[in-house]
């Protein structure tokens, strides 16, 4: 079966209305209920519960509090790289913008404007730069970190689809990333701009930064931005900067020059939070 006919029966799913149910189940604190489910999920996904500062699946409340749990001191030492990974999980696809365009998969690419909410003065600072879009599974640890140092200069929310976010919907879904709901968080750096996305998905109840809390919902169905120029609100590499409340996906931005990535990276490849990314080119 083809990947378009495998993911048909998305475009016919209430996928906003399973959002809400599991966003609303996932947050209810059922005691010996909830419980069972988070060791049905661990089984089935085989989660390691040994990294996490909580290891007893029955000390959590609610599904929530488990998806975002927290990882042991010093289970992600952070790499000595200009740029590391932000989360654990796998590589979709990551290189060079090709002038506006990033690849999504064989046969599939989309723009830097559609991926920001229509701002093309943003866009234009990544011509010819660089991007990663790195994809969490259901297994992973679903907090976000910082790839470098950055001082936040703004916040977009960007309403859209929830599509699924997997490999064989990247493959059959045109735009995929630049059509789903998403959160774009704007910094600066010592080496200039860079663009971390959330990208919602379906049964990802929300989506919160570390400066803000949660964003979505509510789902207002319009573009909301918070600007941040006149505040501090800097993060150091391998900091939190946010989570997904269910997994997803994040996809980085970089201006041109195009940076080094790391030699060992290809699509489909695990990454672990603090694992080299990638290098500047020396200038």
């Amino acid at each position: 079966m083809s990947d378009r006919l495998a993911v048909l029966p998305q475009y016919l799913l209430p996928k906003q209305a399973l959002t809400s149910f599991a966003g609303w189940v996932a947050g209810k604190e059922r005691g010996a209920v909830t419980t069972w489910i988070i060791r049905r999920f661990v089984d089935k996904y085989g989660v390691d519960m040994s990294e996490a500062l909580a290891s007893d699946i029955a000390s959590y409340r609610s599904f929530n509090e488990f998806f975002t749990r927290a990882l042991k001191p010093g289970m992600r030492p952070i790499a000595d790289a200009d740029l590391v990974a932000p989360v654990d999980g796998a590589i979709s696809q990551f290189g060079p913008i090709e002038g506006d365009q990033i690849f999504q998969a064989k046969g599939h690419s989309y723009s830097t404007t559609a991926l920001v909410g229509g701002d093309a003065a943003l866009a234009g600072r990544f011509e010819h730069g660089s991007f990663a879009t790195l994809y969490l599974s259901p297994r992973d640890y679903h907090r976000i970190h910082m790839p470098c140092d950055g001082r936040l200069l703004r916040m977009t929310y960007v309403p859209g689809e929830l599509f699924s976010v997997n490999p064989a919907t990247a493959r059959g879904v045109p735009g995929l990333f630049a059509r789903n709901e998403r959160v774009v968080c704007v910094f600066e750096s010592a080496r200039g701009p860079f663009v971390l996305v959330l990208v919602g998905a379906t049964i990802v109840g929300s989506m919160a930064t570390v400066w803000h809390g949660v964003v979505n919902p509510p789902r207002p169905g319009e573009i909301r931005q918070w600007r941040y120029d006149d505040q501090q609100v800097a993060l150091k590499k391998g900091e939190e900067m946010g989570r997904f409340l269910l997994g997803s996906t994040v996809v980085l931005l970089f201006p041109s020059p195009p940076v080094t990535f790391n030699p060992d990276w290809a699509p489909a490849r695990p990454i672990r939070l603090g694992e080299t990314m990638a290098n500047y080119v020396a200038s």
